[in-house]
Formats: C-alpha cells, sequence, structure tokens
C-alpha cells in the first residue's frame, strides 16, 4: 500500500487514527516507522480511541505531534482534531475546541475537517453507540463554518454522506483483517482541481470512483 500512494505523490496525506492497537510504546515506534515510509512532507495524523488507550494519548504527541492540528496548504485548510477519550471507545470532540475550530476556518479556503470518529452513523455496523457525544453540535459548527469536507473513520466501514453541502468521507482500513463480511480494506484518495474526485482504492489498486462535481472553489 505504501508503495501505491507513493507512487501516487499525494500533495497531502491525512490519517483518521488507530495507529496502534493498545496505545504501547513498541506500537507506536512501528506505526512511526510505518508511517515516516510515505513520502509527503504534508501529513495531517489524528488519534483515534484505540491510540488513548494506556496514556497512549501522550505518546501520540511525543510521535506524530500535537493532538489539535491546522495545516494550510496552497488555497485549502485542513483541521484535525482529538475526538478520543482515554481508555474509552466513544467519541467526543469537545467545546473548548470549538472556537479553535471556527478561527481555524476563517477564510474562503477549501475546508477540510478531520478525526477519528464518525459523524453519523455508518450502515452495516450493527447498534450504534460509538457517535461523539456532542455530534450535533459539531455538525452544526461545521455546516454553518461551510466545511466542505469531513474525514473520518473508526468503523472500519468505507462510506459517504451528504449533509447539506458538505461531504462526509467515512475510510475503511489499510492494515488490520478486522473487517466486515466481505467489504475488505481500502483507503481514499482525494482529487482536487477546478472539480472534486473521491476514489476507493483496494490494496490490488483496484480504484472506485465515489465522488465526482464540481465545485466552486478552485485549488491553485
Amino acid at each position: 500500500m505504501i508503495n501505491d500512494i507513493n507512487e501516487i505523490s499525494p500533495d497531502l496525506v491525512v490519517i483518521t487514527g488507530d495507529l496502534t492497537d493498545f496505545g504501547y510504546v513498541f506500537e507506536y515506534e512501528e506505526a512511526k516507522r510505518y508511517v515516516d515510509e510515505i513520502e509527503c512532507e504534508r501529513k495531517v495524523i489524528v488519534p483515534g480511541n484505540h491510540d488513548a488507550r494506556n496514556l497512549g494519548y501522550l505518546l501520540f504527541e511525543e510521535f506524530f505531534g500535537k493532538r489539535l492540528k491546522t495545516l494550510n496548504y496552497k488555497n485549502i485548510t485542513v483541521v484535525g482534531v482529538d475526538s478520543s477519550e482515554p481508555d474509552i471507545d466513544e467519541g467526543h470532540i469537545g467545546r473548548e475546541k470549538y472556537e479553535y475550530i471556527e478561527e481555524s476556518f476563517n477564510g474562503e479556503n477549501f475546508k477540510i475537517f478531520a478525526l477519528h470518529h464518525h459523524l453519523l452513523p455508518v450502515p452495516m455496523c450493527g447498534r450504534e453507540r460509538n457517535v461523539p457525544v456532542d455530534a450535533g453540535d459539531i455538525l452544526e459548527l461545521l455546516d454553518r463554518l461551510k466545511v466542505d469536507l469531513v474525514l473520518c473513520g473508526h468503523r472500519h466501514v468505507p462510506w459517504v454522506w451528504r449533509l447539506n453541502n458538505m461531504i462526509i468521507l467515512n475510510a475503511g482500513t489499510t492494515c488490520t483483517n478486522r473487517t466486515k463480511g466481505r467489504i475488505g480494506r481500502s483507503y481514499n484518495l482525494i482529487e482536487l482541481d477546478e472539480g472534486m474526485r473521491i476514489y476507493r482504492i483496494s490494496p490490488t489498486g483496484e480504484r472506485n470512483m465515489v465522488i465526482d462535481e464540481k465545485r466552486i472553489t478552485e485549488v491553485r
């Protein structure tokens, strides 16, 4: 998979968490070696619920930097937040982060919000228990800020929702065998120019179009 990503030569890589299973040091060391093999200097990485276990949320900052971050590239703004809570699976963004999110998205850039937990229920996942407790408030905030794209994961099921003018893109899983049914592993490739195209790519390299649409904001 890393060879495939390096062949694509992306301008930006976003990883929405669960780089480890239990948040142990040796897992973080292995994850860091793995991520460093991706030949892209612009990476936005946020922790997942597994990464926060066993004080792993502290190790995350040691290996991958702040758990709340903003990256501006050309006229794209990516805001990544930590939605995890130590040693529990439920998600929570927290009102103390709302002002930071609002200030970071102050402008006309193409706006991408990244977190681990899914903001809307995902089908084929059984009983829903892990949507962030403040999902409604954060969705209202993102909609009001005219965020274009939300990137999340957690459920290991790739899916896409549209809420008003916002695309909410759930990633599957790339590395674990904890998949559901025959859904299989995958990652998402997003192309932005005068339009936005989203592809779902399998470990075999098979590429399936998920979204193809025109946009108002042009990436220069």
